[in-house]
């Protein structure tokens, strides 16, 4: 059986002067326009194609190699935004329809954004951005390993969801999550644990003894964005640090530390100071 969406391989059964028809076995056949057949394609020999609705809506196939298929998931760019939907760019000479009932926010032509390809009612190919269920499990990663992805739903209990790679599961829980995340957002994250499903549990920061550098050199920036005296001490509440230095108050009592054994702040009852400078 011919599968919409997949790339398949089929078999020449007869060459016309539009092109040749391939089948898979059975009584199905599907065209392959002329300008696609390879020079040297004979009758009975197979060829890797892609099958899909033209415009239509005559089942065709393409030995071009599309940027997503039926079940996967990739980030493709916005061509235009119609009274239907958006029309994305998949490689293809024709558009895949993004319909408006299946974004999760308002897309702009000439950004990308993740889908995912299904098959609609109408047989026809069409992307959803409600992508959660596409992912894959990443047994592939350990603990610990630095990976890429993209934000592609924030949950204000549960935290942000990411597609890691742009195609496997990924959650950075609430209580990691300490400076304003946006959807879209391709951020760079530390796995923390890879659970018995597969799916990863992430962190935006690196572990404490690595993060620390990093999150020292930050507070003195914010420090000196105060002319050098900062309006609080590190009993500041969580809402106030985070706000202020994008991390946690564990992180940022662990950076004032740190300053403060080097001899580069002072620590004063409702202030910390800059010294050495």
């Amino acid at each position: 059986m011919l599968e919409i969406g997949k790339i398949q391989s089929l078999r020449m059964v007869k060459k016309t002067d539009f092109g040749v028809y391939l089948s898979d076995g059975s009584e199905e056949r599907v065209l392959l326009p002329k300008k696609q057949v390879p020079f040297d394609l004979k009758t009975g020999d197979s060829v890797e194609v892609f099958v899909y609705k033209d415009s239509s809506d005559r089942i065709i196939s393409t030995t071009v190699k599309p940027l997503i298929t039926v079940g996967e998931t990739a980030l493709l760019e916005v061509k235009e935004v119609s009274k239907i939907g958006a029309f994305l760019d998949y490689g293809l000479e024709r558009d895949l329809l993004l319909p408006f009932r299946e974004m999760t926010t308002r897309v702009k032509e000439g950004r990308k954004y993740l889908v995912a390809m299904y098959v609609d009612k109408s047989g026809r190919l069409a992307a959803t951005m409600n992508v959660d269920k596409y992912l894959m499990p990443a047994e592939k990663y350990g603990r610990d390993a630095e990976v890429e992805g993209m934000i592609y739903e924030l949950h204000d209990e549960i935290g942000a969801f990411v597609a890691v790679d742009f195609k496997y599961y990924g959650l950075i829980p609430k209580k990691e999550i300490h400076c304003d995340f946006k959807v879209g957002d391709i951020i760079k994250t530390r796995v923390t644990e890879v659970r018995r499903d597969g799916k990863l549990n992430l962190s935006p920061f690196k572990k404490a003894y690595m993060q620390m550098d990093e999150d020292s050199e930050k507070v003195l920036q914010v420090i000196r964005e105060y002319d050098g005296k900062l309006p609080y001490n590190d009993k500041a509440s969580p809402e106030v640090i985070a706000n202020d230095f994008g991390m946690s108050k564990a992180a940022f009592k662990r950076a004032v530390g740190k300053l403060y054994r080097e001899r580069k702040i002072e620590i004063k009852e409702k202030s910390i100071i800059i010294i050495n400078e």
